[in-house]
């Protein structure tokens, strides 16, 4: 649905609103029996009723994002405010709760009902969810109720949300997904029932481009089916948890030098692989799964300071779940964590992918990288012995791996 036809549907809505109409997005019965609106809340009787009345969400978001104390929260098409309230309730006098619209009306309705529920820890923004008006970094949950679905630039949306995040911030929705690739006619016949299938993405499509923006820790579960493969679902998500300063996403193309001088330099220690000169980027990439890519990089400057990447262990679909991975941290960066956030983030993304082995091979001299990935799971399942020359020595290689105690358990 185009954005000016979501922001003329929702003011209109709005205005009914503030001058006291019950309103709906979909059919009456629909809208009952599907658990839109304030049916999908436990306790609305604190809130102001003109906030119950414009509520058009699919779901409880507030609760999904499990909010705590102190917390700054961002709610994406914060409509009349309801999440907004509930969720200023939840972080608390400590804590600050944003919420955004691209429609003045419904701005407007939100203020009036923080005013009459005396929440003074809330603060309304006219823009878009495709282009947030906050800083980097200055939030620590974004939420969502029914929205994203109606946007025609989710990638910028759940782009916009994790430039947003502080890492380790989390994701907590409701929206409308679609189960599998809707027919044009089936498509049609849920959007004039529901009323808010416009746009709603299979399941698989949505892991997929959280998962391309960066987000790890994915899940979504199926809350509601309004039928012809329709449902109302809660998505979850992860912003990687990294050190200070530093911040992990997905490799671009752009980090190719930085990526592969840290490369050299590992390969200069003598302890990193039998490889002594890095490839050619055109080689990194082409021996490495396109996903499962991250750096870490400076907030401030930019700067990679280490990166993981995974390599297929097989062509055979038998070890579909099973890759060989590589962790480099820049030299002047080691001992840091970076090299732990990065590992941490890696294991979970792969996990999201439906991995459920990783596996590698460390110099038994490698004390380090050995206790990093015993750290945080991986063992030793054996030595291959005197397996290769490196600078004229034979040397061997302790074959490290872990087994997800999710896929595959």
């Amino acid at each position: 649905m185009a954005h000016d036809e979501v922001v003329a549907r929702y003011s209109s809505l709005a205005r009914a609103a503030l001058q006291g109409e019950p309103i709906a997005d979909c059919s009456a019965t629909e809208f009952e029996r599907g658990s839109f609106g304030a049916g999908g809340y436990d306790d609305t009787s604190a809130l102001p009723a003109a906030a119950v009345r414009a509520s058009l969400g699919c779901g409880n978001p507030v609760a999904v994002a499990e909010l705590r104390e102190g917390e700054t929260v961002l709610d994406l098409g914060s409509g009349g405010g309801i999440d907004v309230l509930l969720s200023a309730r939840r972080v608390g006098p400590s804590g600050t709760v944003y919420g955004l619209d691209a429609s003045p009306d419904m701005l407007a309705l939100a203020r009036r009902n923080a005013e009459q529920a005396g929440v003074a820890n809330a603060e309304f923004l006219h823009g878009t969810i495709e282009q947030v008006p906050l800083p980097d970094r200055w939030v620590d949950v974004v939420i969502s109720n029914c929205l994203i679905n109606l946007s025609d630039d989710k990638a910028a949306v759940l782009a916009e949300a994790f430039r947003v995040l502080r890492p380790g911030g989390r994701l907590g929705i409701s929206d409308v997904v679609v189960d599998g690739e809707l027919g044009s006619e089936r498509r049609q016949e849920a959007e004039q029932r529901v009323g808010c299938v416009a746009g709603a993405l299979p399941v698989a499509a949505y892991r997929e481009l959280l998962a391309a923006t960066g987000f790890v820790g994915v899940r979504i579960v199926l809350t509601a089916d309004h039928g012809d493969g329709v449902h109302s679902a809660t998505v979850q998500a992860v912003k990687p948890a990294a050190g200070e300063g530093l911040e992990i996403r997905p490799m671009r193309e752009s980090d190719a030098d930085q990526v592969l001088a840290i490369y050299q330099a590992g390969l200069d220690t003598g302890q990193a692989s039998f490889e002594t000169v890095a490839p050619s980027w055109e080689g990194f990439t082409a021996g490495k799964l396109p996903h499962l890519r991250y750096v870490a990089a400076d907030v401030g400057t930019g700067q990679v300071v280490g990166w993981v990447s995974a390599s297929p262990v097989s062509s055979r679909c038998v070890y579909a779940g099973v890759v060989e991975h590589s962790v480099y941290v820049h030299p002047g960066c080691q001992a840091h964590g970076v090299g732990r956030a990065l590992l941490t983030a890696f294991i979970a993304a792969s996990e999201d992918a439906s991995v459920w082995t990783i596996q590698s091979g460390v110099f038994p001299e490698n004390a380090a990288s050995l206790a990093l990935h015993q750290a945080l799971g991986f063992r030793v399942v054996g030595t291959r012995e005197r397996l290769g020359r490196h600078h004229g020595v034979w040397r061997d290689v302790l074959m490290v791996e872990r087994r997800s105690d999710v896929t595959g358990a």
